[in-house]
């Protein structure tokens, strides 16, 4: 997680694979086998992408909307940067972009230069689409919940308010657990648990990589981020890899006590002081119990060094994302020598910018 957000990372604007899976039926609010705990009914948002193009508009209206947006995108210039490292007009006009490939049906609609009567089919009304911009820039509500979606690795997640954006840098997470169980049969067998899941970006992946037999045991304290997590799980046809249970931490994992294989974690580790200075999509718009690490922004990291030490198996792997290099030492620094004993191996490793980053090692 990053003290920013961007939307700059989207390798695909209008993905075939949810498309053509079952993702685009699951509009109905979920209450699955997915949850082994007693669920919290909550309907996760459809994202704007796989709505159903049930309105149209002129294409006249259709461009004088278009006109308008852009016109408010560069009118903003550097005013965000400047005032919080924010997006400025080149970055807003690309998720304009964006933002009309998901609303149309027919992009070929998209590129017509002309002020015709000609009707244009629409996943959203263009009430809404008026809306829908004044939220992303008068508000500066994230790009990723007004189309209801991130992109992220090879996934296209279902995200809403009340469950954390995932990060382009969270995505090694992944990497690192692929490059464990690709020499450790045992481990790639084995169970493995996401805590704080949000969006259940990282079960997602690590059950994209881990062998036949292996799965993924995801929590989360949020009713919110349980149901858009099994939602995602669901559109990826995971459901017999990864089970979703709802509460803190290491709570709904009792019955696992020194038998997981692996566990992972991008827990809230920004320090409470930090908070009201982030980004105002982030501060404003992102739940403050994903963002907010306490005093020093290591409360969560500690608590899961310690569940760590109990509920992994022998030479089971454990990867944390951190701050950056201060709470990376901290962290080693805590896990040497105040659970001594318990760890070995361990390695901080260094995110997309080289920023140290992560915190990765082995129990003994």
């Amino acid at each position: 997680m990053r003290l920013t957000l961007s939307s700059v990372y989207r390798p695909y604007s209008f993905p075939t694979l949810l498309k053509s899976s079952s993702f685009s039926t699951l509009c109905r609010p979920f209450c699955s086998s997915v949850l082994s705990s007693s669920p919290t009914c909550v309907k996760p948002q459809v994202p704007l992408f796989l709505r159903q193009p049930i309105y149209s508009t002129k294409l006249c209206e259709l461009k004088k909307w278009h006109d308008w947006a852009k016109g408010v995108a560069f009118s903003i210039g550097s005013t965000f940067v400047d005032s919080d490292n924010g997006p400025d007009s080149s970055l807003l006009c690309r998720e304009l972009k964006w933002l009309m490939e998901d609303a149309v049906e027919d992009h070929s609609m998209i590129v017509k230069d002309d002020d015709s009567d000609e009707r244009v089919k629409m996943r959203v009304g263009i009430e809404e689409l008026y809306c829908l911009w004044k939220q992303r820039v008068q508000e500066r509500r994230p790009f990723q919940y007004v189309v209801g979606c991130e992109h992220w690795r090879d996934l296209v997640l279902s995200v809403q308010e009340g469950v954390l954006i995932p990060r382009p840098e969270t995505e090694l997470l992944v990497d690192f657990v692929d490059d464990v169980v690709s020499e450790n049969e045992d481990l790639k067998r084995g169970v493995w648990a996401d805590l704080g899941t949000g969006s259940g970006a990282l079960a997602i992946g690590i059950g994209g990589v881990l062998g036949s037999e292996g799965r993924v045991i995801a929590t989360d304290l949020s009713p919110v981020a349980v149901a858009v997590a099994a939602y995602n799980v669901q559109g990826y046809c995971f459901q017999d890899k990864i089970e979703l249970r709802e509460g803190s931490w290491f709570e709904p994992l009792k019955d696992m006590e020194g038998m997981l294989a692996g566990l992972v974690s991008n827990p809230p580790y920004i320090p409470s002081k930090d908070i009201s200075g982030l980004q105002a999509e982030v501060g404003r718009h992102e739940p403050r119990v994903a963002l907010d690490g306490g005093t020093d922004g290591m409360d969560a990291l500690l608590h899961l060094c310690d569940g760590a030490a109990l509920m992994l198996k022998p030479a089971g792997f454990s990867a944390f994302e951190t701050n950056g290099e201060q709470q990376c030492r901290a962290l080693v620094d805590y896990m040497e020598n105040y659970r001594n004993g318990s760890f070995c191996n361990l390695e901080i490793r260094s995110d997309f910018a080289g920023i140290l980053r992560f915190v990765i090692g082995f129990h003994q």
